[in-house]
């Protein structure tokens, strides 16, 4: 459990700083949610403040109409719309025009009216099926780039005659689907807009009827250009940071009434999308906002990463100084440990020490004694247990430089032959694959390899034995059953015997492999020299 608490406590700091991040950054949306939800709404003001303007104009154009009875002339209407001044306070709107209202058949009272009035013959067109014609008789301003549209049957067109039928059925405003202005009047230029229409109520009491006129009832209406109105609406100061698309209907693209020139952001553009549905004379319409780049939230984006780092920068904290004292109190157990262990090993080696010296004072006296026995005078009895002792002291410091673990046979061959030798073996007397040796079976084969260099050196032929001597090994079995077969090979000259009499060398070899390492050793004295084979288990 303590080793896991570090994770434990960096995830739980973690979570929590997540957490807080999440709902820090959750605010922050919300917060530019609201903000644009009310720029939105401004932008939204401004539109309809405009379209009310412009409506306001036509409300004040059928009352005058009403006031008049419809007995309106070109002259005067043009003057009434000059007041205005348009251009300055009505930016957007393309114009208001009289809709002359007569059944199919009855076009030539009309056009009288509008020879009478504009002074030139325009005939009403284009041609029909329907059962009214509603042609233009009056349009302000009536510039020369619009004359033909004196006289255009707007009841023909399905857009505008939809909106007309409406009108027709009451006294309220209405407007057309999205038209384009100029269209089908030969007008140079067009423009994407809409139309919106008025009834007019005309009494037809004989006494105001003249030669001159008809009493016709007709329609009031007012063209829009819908790019230069709504621009005008969003261009007020301050600007808004939104991007303003506004459609007919539903937002399909062929509903596209206008959008805004300043692109939306790329980054937040859809997510703060506000969408508005508004009715304008009647007609519904969709106005989608969007965030432009000069739309700052209310709060920076940065803070909940700045919290979300802050929270793991804390947890990795926390989680280090846990890790740490961790580290610390295992440190502490481990010396404590290592402690107990040190002084334990001391005192096993302390032990083993003392059994050590204890076989190794007893091997000594053993060699002393035997040697003592065969000796023949003092000098001889030096020289062999000095030799003896060396031999031992060899295998003993292969052992202490591998810690006591192990030693390796061949080594072990080349340190006793060339002590009593004394020379550099030559290559090819030594063969066979590498062979780890326990304490005990070093120290007894060290003082086997001895014994053996000794007797072949004693025995053997003068001056010739290291270049005849050949000694190979190899192993056989696996696991536990492994064993090692040794053969030490003295070729030479002359013909070899077994001795009359058994000495403590050969003693010492047959005990050493015999009792020592629960092996076999055989001799084969040959023609030509002694074939020595010796077999021992090894330990894994």
């Amino acid at each position: 459990m303590k080793k896991l608490f570090p994770i434990v406590a960096f995830i739980a700091v973690a979570l929590i700083s997540m957490t807080m991040a999440g709902f820090a950054y959750f605010a922050t949306q919300e917060a530019a949610r609201i903000k644009f939800d009310a720029t939105a709404d401004d932008a939204l003001n401004r539109i309809e403040s405009r379209i009310d303007l412009h409506l306001s104009l036509l409300r004040s154009t059928q009352a005058l109409f009403d006031a008049r009875n419809g007995d309106i002339s070109q002259s005067e209407f043009k003057a009434f719309f000059n007041a205005l001044d348009v251009d300055t306070n009505f930016a957007g709107l393309r114009g208001i025009g009289f809709l002359r209202m007569v059944k199919t058949g009855d076009e030539a009272a009309v056009e009288r009216d509008i020879l009478h009035d504009h002074g030139t013959s325009h005939p009403v067109y284009p041609e029909t099926t329907q059962p009214w014609r509603t042609p233009i008789v009056l349009f302000e301003p009536l510039d020369p780039s619009n004359q033909a549209s004196i006289g255009y049957d707007m009841f023909t067109e399905p857009v505008r005659r939809a909106a007309i039928e409406k009108a027709m059925a009451d006294d309220r405003q209405h407007a057309s689907g999205l038209v384009q202005l100029g269209q089908g009047t030969g007008a140079v230029q067009t423009f994407t807009g809409f139309l919106v229409f008025v009834r007019l109520n005309v009494e037809t009491a004989p006494d105001v009827i003249n030669a001159y006129r008809s009493s016709t009832s007709g329609l009031l209406y007012a063209a829009f250009r819908a790019q230069d109105l709504f621009q005008i609406a969003l261009s007020r100061a301050p600007l808004l940071p939104v991007n303003t698309e506004i459609y007919d209907g539903t937002a399909d693209p062929d509903h596209l009434l206008f959008r805004s020139q300043t692109p939306p952001a790329s980054t937040i553009g859809d997510t703060l999308l506000v969408s508005r549905k508004i009715t304008v004379a009647g007609r519904p319409w969709t106005v989608l906002f969007r965030p432009t780049s000069a739309f700052s939230a209310p709060s920076s984006r940065a803070i909940p990463v700045m919290l979300g780092l802050f929270g793991l920068l804390l947890a990795g904290a926390i989680a280090l100084v846990a890790r740490y004292q961790e580290r610390a109190y295992e440190a502490a157990s481990l010396l404590h440990a290592t402690t107990e262990k040190s002084l334990l090993e001391k005192d096993l080696m302390l032990q083993e020490m003392k059994h050590r010296i204890k076989n190794s004072i007893t091997r000594v006296l053993a060699i002393a004694r035997q040697t003592a026995s065969r000796a023949t005078d003092v000098n001889e009895f030096s020289a062999s247990f000095s030799a003896r002792l060396q031999a031992m002291a060899a295998s003993q410091d292969m052992l202490t430089r591998s810690r006591w673990q192990k030693a390796d046979l061949g080594d072990l061959l080349r340190i006793e032959l060339g002590q009593v030798f004394g020379k550099e073996l030559p290559e090819g007397m030594l063969s066979g694959p590498e062979v780890l040796l326990d304490e005990t079976t070093t120290q007894a084969l060290g003082l086997t390899f001895h014994e053996l260099a000794t007797n072949a050196l004693k025995y053997g032929e003068a001056g010739n034995i290291v270049g005849a001597l050949k000694v190979d090994w190899a192993l056989t079995g696996g696991g536990r059953e492994r064993t090692l077969t040794l053969n030490w090979l003295e070729a030479g000259q002359k013909k070899t015997k077994a001795p009359a009499t058994t000495g403590f060398g050969t003693k010492l070899i047959d005990l050493n492999v015999t009792r020592e390492l629960h092996g076999t050793i055989k001799r084969d004295f040959q023609a030509d020299g002694l074939k020595v084979e010796i077999k021992i288990p090894l330990a894994v």
